[in-house]
């Protein structure tokens, strides 16, 4: 840039800290008097599984070859209690996702594509359609604070159980499904007024801690004759104590949800400032498993931006036994597909960057009560599409286990990984890259 005095000038420059984005926000909130509402997960860059790489197999370990020698997938959940575990072909399972805030035909898609891999679906927040329980093999039924569209037959019909006490998007707090997607229907099964904004609780309105958890969690189990795993989940915050608590209170199973999960609808700034990264939440909660004798006895499931193959295995790697995907999961049905950038820019948003699922507006068809919009996600086909992406996904698994010399995805270990980066070595509990040490441990 130069000056009309033909002295050079320097490029103008924005702040690190009030970026363009920032800025913008500063005066949507002067103009409007309120926070700012979306869906997705976390935008800021955190610490993940990229950080995390695999040493294979080479002299000092011997690879499996890959036509003649099997690695497993399979995953058995709830074997501590349950008389009827949960019995997997893949350890990618699909996360909550709520009738109300996806669509029906969204809905009866993720159980076709779930059961065509032979793994589980859940339910969400609001109840329990007759199109998803019938698409779904093995399908989990959410017990939330809110109690929307609890009902103890669906309750019976469904194979788990999983008492959701925080989300990791949104640990602490409740989520919110505006009016335009409360459609008679969907108000119906939540027993609310149609049309109406609702909020989600953020604690169950029967207990305080977790002696009353454990009352509850023997309540489900007698309702279900205990047949039934049930499971517990919570939002990564005090991975160590929640885990503890759960183990101690009964649960079978425990599901963990880091930050980069995401959510319908709540508080942009609940998003990006609560919580933590589920790579800094996997090995206090497997040390939590440890210390109580029961790792691998109590199933641990972790969620938060599992992407791909490497994402499972390296979770798996640090000790979990299955992971659950909910945004990539909708992507693979269709959400934010750049066959809509047109509708999208008319939203004032783009492909990839569209995350105002709240308003019910998806012209993909799936975070939308419209029915205009939901007729245009054929369920056959979006189940189709997702069962191929849990395929691509476990076959990447599969490989890396085989490179790994590994006859099971289980028989990963955090003697496989090493760090990029010292956040990521000391979270993850493995090496930094050529050394053998681990931040906060000794080594050189």
């Amino acid at each position: 840039m130069t000056a009309h005095n033909n002295v050079p000038r320097t490029l103008p420059r924005f702040s690190s800290t009030f970026d363009p984005h920032t800025l913008s926000e500063i005066r949507r909130a002067a103009a409007t008097g309120i926070y700012d509402i979306r869906g997705g997960g976390t935008k800021r860059k955190l610490p993940h599984f990229d950080d995390l790489l695999f040493l294979g197999a080479s002299v000092s370990r011997y690879p499996l070859e890959g036509y003649r020698e099997k690695c497993g997938t399979d995953v058995v959940l709830g074997t501590r209690f349950a008389k009827k575990p949960v019995r997997l072909r893949t350890p990618v399972t699909i996360a909550g996702m709520s009738f109300g805030a996806l669509s029906a035909n969204a809905k009866e898609a993720l159980g076709r594509g779930a059961s065509a891999m032979g793994t589980s679906t859940t339910t969400g927040d609001g109840g329990m359609t007759p199109e998803e329980r019938q698409s779904s093999q093995t399908l989990v039924y959410q017990y939330l604070p809110s109690r929307y569209g609890m009902n103890p037959n669906d309750l019976r019909k469904a194979d788990a159980i999983e008492i959701v006490i925080g989300q990791g998007a949104k640990p602490g707090g409740g989520g919110m499904l505006l009016g335009q997607k409360i459609t008679e229907r969907v108000a119906g099964m939540r027993t609310l007024p149609a049309g109406i904004d609702q909020r989600s609780a953020c604690r169950h309105p029967d207990w305080t801690g977790p002696d009353d958890l454990e009352i509850k969690i023997e309540e489900l189990r007698e309702l279900t004759d205990w047949e039934k795993p049930i499971y517990v989940k919570v939002g990564a915050s005090r991975p160590y104590y929640d885990i503890s608590l759960a183990v101690k209170s009964g649960a079978d199973v425990v599901v963990l949800d880091g930050m980069q999960g995401g959510t319908a609808a709540t508080q942009d700034v609940f998003i990006e400032h609560v919580g933590i990264p589920i790579l800094a939440a996997i090995r206090p909660a497997v040390q939590a498993l440890k210390d109580l004798g029961m790792h691998r006895k109590v199933q641990l499931i972790v969620s938060g931006g599992i992407r791909n193959g490497a994402d499972v295995a390296k979770a798996l790697a640090l000790g979990a036994d299955a992971v659950a995907i909910g945004t990539a999961a909708l992507v693979a049905l269709g959400d934010n597909d750049p066959v809509h950038e047109a509708e999208y820019q008319a939203l004032g948003s783009t492909a990839g960057a569209y995350d105002d699922w709240h308003e019910g507006k998806d012209p993909a068809g799936i975070t939308t009560q419209d029915p205009a919009l939901a007729a245009r996600l054929d369920p056959v086909k979006a189940g189709r599409r997702l069962a191929n992406y849990l395929a691509v996904m476990t076959l990447e698994a599969q490989t890396i286990a085989r490179a790994c010399g590994k006859s099971h995805l289980h028989n990963l270990e955090p003697e496989d990984l090493v760090a990029l980066t010292m956040e990521a070595a000391a979270m993850a509990g493995v090496p930094l890259a050529g050394t053998d040490w681990i931040p906060g441990k000794g080594g050189f």
